[in-house]
């Protein structure tokens, strides 16, 4: 084969967001420019809009209840192999991360840590059951008892640093447990997260399962508050922001948790763990008559 000409032009990347198993642009054809560290022009990002969020929260519901369905076991063998293709193409994402100004050393334990999150949370997925439910005693001829259900489409927005690893640590511990998610990528460092995509595309998860959209803050968290078929919001979120994602909640009555590591702690064990699972669980308490 010939090497190429030296004058070849070549050919660039179109970035997209990934929906429902497919890979999208917005819907308004909107983009925002992306630099790199030296400045230079990088590529032109989706600018995702309120319609793309609603469509990726029916794309989430659509795969919620095959999700929900699956067992837990499977869950976490999903989880695991995810982990294994990060581990495969981590090289691509260190540089992806050191690209937009990140130093090559956290970049590489940030990446392990993700991966490792990754496994942390394929551990817990058949596992935080029994530490959630329970066998209630009560003073009446029943069998009382309590089993958690996921909640359903949950809302994710990731911080802007650590792009990758915040995202990471926010999608594992909500789709282990059984729900759908429509995420929020870093609005400074977005192109990680469409490669996450990427690799979710050709990953065991099923489509819809998870939904990355890029776009500006501004424009999507008050339709993340205040859409009614999001049950939950887990945000890496300013007080301004916070204040405005608790005012919609509360209209549409959905939870909302915030992640609050913050430089460092992104890579502590505190930054995982049974914590996370439980918020985005709901208990359910049957009563069971016995006896005659």
């Amino acid at each position: 084969m010939s090497p190429p000409s030296p004058g070849r032009i070549p050919v660039t990347k179109t970035p997209k967001v990934y929906v429902g198993g497919a890979f999208v642009r917005s819907e308004s054809a909107r983009t925002f420019k992306v630099s790199d560290a030296t400045g230079a022009f990088f590529a032109n990002i989706p600018q995702c809009t309120r319609k793309d969020l609603r469509n990726a929260v029916e794309a989430a519901a659509k795969a919620g209840p095959g999700w929900a369905r699956r067992s837990p076991y499977n869950r976490a063998q999903i989880l695991y192999r995810l982990a294994e293709m990060l581990e495969a193409r981590s090289g691509e994402l260190v540089t992806s991360l050191v690209r937009f100004g990140a130093r090559e050393a956290d970049a590489a334990r940030g990446m392990a840590v993700g991966v490792d999150r990754l496994i942390h949370y394929a551990g817990w997925a058949d596992k935080y059951e029994q530490l959630l439910g329970s066998v209630n005693p009560v003073a009446s001829a029943h069998f009382n008892f309590t089993v958690t259900e996921p909640m359903g489409v949950v809302g994710v927005i990731a911080p802007d640093s650590p792009p990758l690893l915040g995202l990471l640590s926010m999608l594992a511990p909500v789709i282990a447990s059984g729900n759908t998610v429509v995420a929020l990528a870093s609005e400074k460092v977005p192109y990680p997260a469409i490669l996450l995509g990427e690799m979710l595309a050709t990953s065991d998860l099923p489509g819809g399962v998870v939904n990355i959209l890029t776009g500006f803050r501004r424009e999507l968290v008050p339709t993340f508050a205040t859409h009614a078929h999001l049950r939950a919001v887990y945000a890496a979120a300013g007080a301004d922001e916070r204040k405005a994602l608790r005012l919609g909640a509360a209209a549409s009555v959905k939870r909302v948790r915030f992640a609050d590591w913050s430089g460092k702690e992104w890579f502590s064990d505190s930054a995982q763990g049974l914590g996370p699972i439980r918020d985005f669980v709901e208990l359910k308490t049957t009563w069971h008559p016995i006896g005659s």
